[in-house]
């Protein structure tokens, strides 16, 4: 009997503990890897749901999701009121809690919002997000480690951009009547009064606002292989000054500035404590050069400042018209290109040493897409250079382009440094591909007389005629090395002339190229000097004077400047394209070049890459252009860089 009653016991005490284990509050359950991330880093901006940090900050204070979501006012007052939370949790909720209402306001594009509204909350949540950063007993580098620091500044970030950028576009106009000496302005607003200055933004065509603010984040770019950026505090924006990169107003002048250069907006709210910042309605609007500054000052902690490199220079491109200007341009159509013109990426910088890009035959700074972007998209290269493309009538002679391209950078450093004692102004890199390559070695040699004496000879040159044809040549046979210039690297370009230039195809093209009006008349001119009726030993023009033709390994002058001396003091690089990597190498070619013409003795280094003609937007060309450049950083001693 004792026995049956403790095994009686045994079995309600066992089924008793299985019960109540079933019962448990707590149990395991499984996490996706997917499901992981989203409830550690989904938010408001990356999932379109409150993050966790939200829902255990409203636990807290006992306010309920749903309740949150129908009064969002009364529920970030509750949350603002709440002792049981801390000043970063508060913060950080009620910048997400805005964040959300903005957003709300702004997908129901609803007439009956008012667009003050939706200013207000992207301002609230700027405000709060910034006092969470800023102004809550931690710093930011206490948290640096943190997910939740990043959501928020995230939320400032984007925050900042939308208000700078509704408060900027719709009241433009009344920017610039606002403005005053010392390029201060003010945006009132029904709640908030933005004071602003963009002094360390330098635009275009000495405006002082852009007319238009484009968020970076909604620029994506087709053709770019990557888009380059720095994380940090502000809204990254493009500044827009013009609709288009070539305008008929400014094609007289030799250069032009970016049209859309970086800028990045910082919101700062005054006071110095976290009480002073809740209570202001005032802010203060800074725009910076992303490109002269890295960093910034607020609330007395000084913090990377964000920054994107790409959008600007791929609006620039998608807005240029290059690629079919560039065609049109060679045959006499469209918008002729009568003479070089040089285009800066980015604002100038006496700072910066110069990288000038040549492109080649038919073609324009679109040949430079990747190349230019990657140089950029380096921190060191950026911040010791910027970089200017020349675009140039590829139709005209390398003659009266190596002169006249050369004029116009001279002109272009003159306009920026009329005394050449900037930095920008001295140790410049020539960069040149394919016909611009044979331009950038002509504009690092010294002709001497090796253009001149064949010519006399050839048409019988002598007194009054030889005369008057060394004035009229004297621009285009005699030259010297560009001063300005310390480093030269040629692409793919025929030093020596190509048999390409001399089927049937090219000849023809050659005969249909029609050179600009005001070259046409010059070039004519020339060649009735040249040419005297009256001498029966005197040689005839018996081909085209224009580039396709200059390009033949036939052609006098391509022939003579094969042999001209480069400068002594320019160390010089050559990347030379093989798309026939079965054939020995001194017989290859790139499809347009053979090796034969693009070797140059005594460079300092040849990198040959299977390619075929356009070997420069090739990543190991690209790689290879990064390695010149730094390398010539070392050798000028330029690696320091101070703003």
């Amino acid at each position: 009997m004792l026995n049956f009653y403790s095994a009686r016991v045994i079995l309600i005490t066992t089924l008793s503990f299985i019960l109540l284990s079933g019962c448990a509050g707590v149990k395991t359950v499984s996490v996706s890897t997917n499901d992981y991330m989203t409830q550690r880093r989904g938010d408001i901006l990356t999932t379109g749901e409150m993050s966790s940090a939200v829902g255990v900050a409203l636990q807290v204070a006992g306010i309920n999701n749903k309740e949150c979501r129908n009064e969002p006012q009364h529920c970030r007052r509750q949350l603002a009121d709440n002792i049981g939370l801390d000043d970063e949790q508060r913060m950080s909720a009620l910048a997400e809690l805005w964040l959300q209402e903005a957003l709300s306001m702004d997908k129901k594009n609803n007439d009956s919002i008012l667009a003050e509204d939706v200013l207000n909350a992207y301002l609230e949540s700027a405000r709060h997000a910034y006092a969470y950063l800023f102004l809550t007993p931690r710093s930011p580098n206490e948290r640096a480690l943190e997910d939740r620091q990043t959501q928020v500044r995230d939320y400032y970030n984007f925050a900042v951009q939308q208000a700078v950028t509704r408060a900027f576009n719709h009241r433009q106009r009344n920017l610039l009547n606002s403005m005053d000496a010392q390029g201060q302005f003010t945006i009132a607003s029904k709640q908030w009064t933005i004071k602003g200055q963009l002094n360390e933004v330098r635009l275009a065509e000495h405006q002082r606002i852009p007319e238009k603010l484009i968020p970076a984040s909604s620029l994506t770019f087709k053709g770019l292989r990557n888009q380059y950026r720095r994380d940090g505090i502000g809204a990254e924006l493009v500044a827009v000054t013009a609709k288009r990169v070539v305008n008929k107003n400014s094609r007289e002048e030799v250069f032009s500035e970016t049209p859309f250069p970086a800028v990045t907006a910082v919101l700062r709210f005054p006071g110095h404590t976290l009480h002073e910042v809740l209570d202001t309605q005032d802010v203060e609007l800074l725009g910076f050069d992303p490109y002269k500054r890295d960093s910034v000052r607020l609330a007395g902690t000084q913090v990377p400042l964000a920054a994107n490199f790409t959008s600007g220079y791929g609006l620039w491109l998608a807005r240029s018209g290059f690629a079919r200007q560039s065609l049109l341009t060679l045959v006499g159509r469209g918008e002729v290109l009568e003479k070089p013109r040089v285009y800066l990426m980015q604002p100038y910088d006496p700072k910066r040493r110069i990288i000038i890009m040549l492109h080649g035959l038919a073609s324009s700074p679109e040949a430079w897409i990747n190349v230019a972007n990657e140089v950029l998209g380096d921190e060191t290269l950026r911040k010791n250079f910027q970089v200017w493309q020349v675009y140039y009538p590829t139709n005209a002679p390398l003659a009266f382009n190596q002169h006249a391209i050369r004029q116009t950078i001279q002109s272009t450093l003159k306009a920026f440094d009329p005394e050449g004692q900037n930095r920008a102004s001295q140790d410049v890199v020539l960069i040149g591909h394919s016909m611009g390559g044979v331009l950038a070695r002509l504009m690092v040699s010294e002709s001497g007389d090796r253009f001149w004496d064949p010519i006399v000879k050839m048409y019988d040159l002598e007194g009054e005629r030889k005369e008057k044809a060394r004035k009229k040549l004297r621009n285009y046979v005699w030259f010297k090395p560009m001063p300005e210039v310390s480093r030269a690297v040629f692409i793919a370009a025929p030093h020596r002339g190509t048999p390409f230039a001399e089927n049937r195809f090219s000849r023809w093209a050659a005969g249909i190229v029609k050179l600009p009006v005001s070259m046409l008349s010059r070039v004519t001119e020339i060649a009735q000097l040249l040419v005297d009726p009256s001498s029966a030993n005197a040689a005839p023009l018996t081909r085209p004077l224009n580039s396709i033709s200059n390009l033949s390994n036939q052609d006098p002058f391509v022939r003579l400047a094969a042999n001209l001396p480069i400068a002594e003091q320019v160390p010089y690089h050559s990347i030379i394209g093989n798309d026939t990597p079965d054939r020995d190498l001194t017989l290859s070619t790139d499809g347009v070049v053979p090796y034969s013409s693009a070797h140059l003795e005594g460079a300092q280094s040849e990198k040959v890459i299977h390619s075929w003609h356009s070997v420069q937007e090739t990543p190991e060309a690209i790689v290879e252009v990064r390695r010149i450049l730094h390398q010539h950083l070392q050798d000028t001693n330029g690696i320091s860089y101070v703003n």
